[in-house]
């Protein structure tokens, strides 16, 4: 879908363009390319912590970029489950439970190399058949709008995520998906849509939060008509879930 992808990329580049022209981007720098770490995510992640959903939740995925940190160290800190995506989803997923963790190390815990230090790695799929249900999951977004549409960097490994646990029937139309963004972030025009893109319900910025009424269905699971071969290639994890499901798939 060309123009979908071309109207994306374009909406991206303006978000990126914005949070670094007024001095809303923050380290690393600069922001395009990546889930762009923002001026007060602290207090976006404190709108997050506030909601009903965040408080009930036990077991928490969380993206591993930068403006989600504050959610992923209270999330240890309030003795959740906290689950993290290695990156690129190339060796699947990290299991870390603040019991098994120093207090004094949650902070070190909440970085991509703390949690490959004190994760458990579940790189196969009878890892992740393990894994309790999702209470919650938290994404990081380069855009959301008021209708449920979320923008990710470009890379699809976010819908991956969820199509992948999906899959295992860890997560579904239940599980509440939250974003904690800056309002600079929240665009006024629906966001273009692939059949792939997984809408969210809450979202969580430094001055409001936005819950979104009738957002759309989500994808069932992995779309393996519209997978790229590369990501079979890339992620071995996704390669085992398609021979575990045989022929047809």
């Amino acid at each position: 879908m060309p123009g979908v992808k071309a109207e994306k990329d374009r909406i991206r580049r303006s978000i990126w363009d914005r949070l670094l022209r007024e001095g809303i981007a923050r380290p690393p720098l600069p922001p395009h390319g990546r889930i762009p770490n923002f001026a007060c995510s602290r207090a976006a992640a404190e709108r997050l912590f506030g909601t009903p959903e965040w408080r009930r939740a036990r077991v928490v995925k969380v993206n591993p970029d930068s403006p989600q940190r504050p959610v992923r160290l209270e999330a240890l800190r309030e003795g959740k489950l906290l689950i993290m995506p290695t990156p690129r989803l190339r060796r699947g997923f990290l299991l870390l439970d603040p019991a098994r963790i120093p207090a004094r190390s949650y902070s070190m815990a909440s970085t991509i190399r703390g949690a490959f230090r004190w994760g458990l790695l579940l790189s196969r799929l009878a890892d992740l058949g393990r894994l309790p249900r999702l209470d919650l999951i938290v994404e990081g977004s380069v855009a959301v709008d008021p209708w449920g549409g979320r923008l990710g960097k470009g890379e699809g490994y976010g819908e991956l995520e969820y199509a992948i646990l999906a899959e295992l029937g860890k997560v579904g139309e239940d599980t509440p998906i939250a974003t904690t963004v800056h309002d600079v972030q929240v665009v006024g025009e629906r966001l273009p849509q692939d059949p792939w893109d997984v809408p969210i319900d809450i979202i969580a910025t430094p001055t409001r939060l936005i819950r979104i009424e009738e957002r759309p269905t989500r994808p069932p699971g992995i779309l393996w008509d519209l997978l790229p071969e590369e990501k079979l290639r890339e992620i071995p994890l996704l390669s085992e879930i398609k021979r575990s499901r045989g022929p047809g798939n």
